[in-house]
Formats: C-alpha cells, sequence, structure tokens
C-alpha cells in the first residue's frame, strides 16, 4: 500500500511525463523505453529492445572498462556504466542494485587490483551471484572479463568460463559481443 507521500510522488512525475509529451519532447525511461508523441496527436511508448549489460569493475580499471563500455554500445548493445549512467542526487547504492537486477547480463571485469581490492567491487560480485540464482540454469548472465592475466575467484572459476580481453582487446570483445548477442536472440525466441 502506498502511502500519500508516495501517491503524491507518482502524480508529480505523472504531470511532468505529460508536460513534457505536450512540448513535444520525449521522455526515455532509463533502460526500459522511450514515450514520444506522434504525429496525430497522440503518444506512444517504444520499448528498448538492445541487452541491457551491466559493467562492473573497480576504479583503477576504469580507462579499460569504459573501452569496453564504447565498444558494446557501438556493437548495439545497451551497457550500463555507473560513471554514465548514475545521475547527479541518486542513491547509488540502490541504483547500482537496480541496475544489476534488472541487467540481461553482468560481466564482472577482472583484473590484479580488482580481485584483491575490497569494496564495492566484491558486493557488486556477490549481489549479482546471488540475482545470477533466479536466472534459469541454460541462460547466461554472469560473465567473467579478464583484462590481463590474473587469478578467476575460485567459486567463479567453478562454475564459469571466462572471456579474456588480451592480448587482443579487439579479438576478446568481438567474442564476448557475439557470445551475448547469440544469448540474447535465443533468450527472445
Amino acid at each position: 500500500m502506498k502511502t500519500t507521500a508516495e501517491k503524491s510522488s507518482d502524480r508529480a512525475v505523472a504531470r511532468l511525463v505529460r508536460r513534457c509529451l505536450k512540448e513535444g519532447s520525449a521522455v526515455d525511461i532509463e533502460r526500459l523505453g522511450v514515450f514520444r508523441p506522434r504525429s496525430d496527436g497522440g503518444y506512444e511508448f517504444v520499448p528498448h529492445t538492445a541487452a541491457k549489460v551491466f559493467i562492473a569493475y573497480v576504479e583503477e580499471d576504469y580507462a579499460r572498462a569504459h573501452r569496453l563500455y564504447q565498444h558494446l554500445s557501438i556493437s548495439g548493445l545497451s551497457p550500463w556504466l555507473d560513471r554514465l549512467s548514475l545521475l547527479p542526487g541518486q542513491n547509488w547504492p540502490r541504483a547500482i542494485e537496480r541496475a544489476i537486477e534488472t541487467s540481461d547480463f553482468f560481466l564482472a571485469c577482472l583484473s590484479s587490483r580488482s580481485i584483491s581490492k575490497r569494496g564495492t567491487f566484491q558486493s557488486e560480485l556477490r549481489w549479482a551471484l546471488d540475482c545470477a540464482r533466479r536466472v534459469p540454469l541454460d541462460d547466461v548472465y554472469f560473465v567473467p572479463v579478464r583484462f590481463e592475466d590474473c587469478r578467476v575467484p575460485r567459486r567463479i572459476q567453478q562454475q564459469t568460463q571466462y572471456v579474456d580481453l588480451f592480448p587482443s582487446f579487439r579479438r576478446g570483445a568481438a567474442r564476448l559481443t557475439t557470445m551475448l548477442r547469440k544469448e540474447y536472440a535465443r533468450r527472445r525466441r
């Protein structure tokens, strides 16, 4: 049951969406789709159809994670990277949890730094492994991606095959993208 404040907030959001549409602007609901005006004066919702891909990394690997983000975007996927996807003032721990929960794929970017560092990355891995339990057994969800020659944590190595983005980023990223597209298409049949 919603509180009075939640109902009021819902009405405010609805008014804002209606106002934007009346002004001729499209309203993008992050990772879900776009409400946009039609030529006949009505409105339509166009859902996003690209696979949603969460990229988990440690701060020290941001440049590599960003390169992967760019590759996935150019390849027609919908990647999520905290620095580019979080909004100012947003409750970032909850937004990250939600993005992991709603992603079609979770990429765990592994390096010598990420596997030994305590903090948010480790929490994201654990949350994604919990989310993976709710995914059908034949679906690929959790994908370890090695940025460099490093060990893969035992719990992950025992259950999941990884992909290397070294020594050739291009070859590894192409292999990853092909797998993501095929798996996403298989699920949508």
